[in-house]
Formats: C-alpha cells, sequence, structure tokens
C-alpha cells in the first residue's frame, strides 16, 4: 500500500512540476531555461513516466520501485546542502524524501 502512495505522489507532484518546468512558469524555484533544467525535465519526466507504468502494472513494483524510491531519496537529500534548508525545492524534497524513506522502510520489514 505504502509503495503506491508514493507512486502516486510521484505522479501528482511531477506532472504539474515538470508542465512547470516546460512552460517555464517554475522560473522563480528553478532558475530560467538552461540546458541544465532541461535535463532536469528529462529525469523527472523518467520518474513520473515509471512511476505511472508502476502504478499499472503490480508484478513490476517489487523488482522496480524500491530502487526508484532509493534513488529518490539520494537525490532528494542531496538538494539541502546545495540549496539550503529555506529553498523551496529543498522543502519539498525534504517532505517527498521522508514519504519515500517510510515506504522503504515499510518494505525492509516485510
Amino acid at each position: 500500500m505504502m509503495v503506491v502512495i508514493s507512486l502516486v505522489v510521484n505522479v501528482a507532484v511531477l506532472v504539474p512540476v515538470a508542465w512547470g518546468l516546460w512552460s517555464g512558469t517554475q522560473d522563480e524555484a528553478f532558475g530560467p531555461d538552461t540546458a541544465a533544467r532541461r535535463i532536469l525535465i528529462c529525469v523527472y519526466a523518467a520518474i513520473l513516466l515509471l512511476s505511472a507504468v508502476l502504478l499499472a502494472w503490480p508484478a513490476g513494483r517489487a523488482a522496480l520501485a524500491p530502487g526508484l524510491l532509493v534513488v529518490q531519496v539520494a537525490y532528494k537529500l542531496l538538494t539541502v546542502p546545495l540549496l539550503g534548508i529555506g529553498h523551496p525545492v529543498a522543502v519539498a524534497n525534504l517532505a517527498i524524501a521522508a514519504l519515500h524513506a517510510i515506504t522503504l522502510a515499510t518494505l525492509a520489514l516485510r
């Protein structure tokens, strides 16, 4: 159940964030359009697509979701020292990292 919640949160968060990055409405949080930001959109799109696939493909969740969530927790935690705890992206990333860490803990305790 927690895996589904984490995947739904990925989709629910990444649809508007990816759109905002693509359309330029997230410039204040992510900065101006650059090659680096376009690469970030690609990373977010990959996480979004894999999350959607795993929501539709329950048999694949056990094999693929833990790795996806571990990578997300790692990179989201790394944003804090790089952006500072007051940055809105870092704050949002900490909340999502906490959710995914709880999901990973529930999987580890099975």
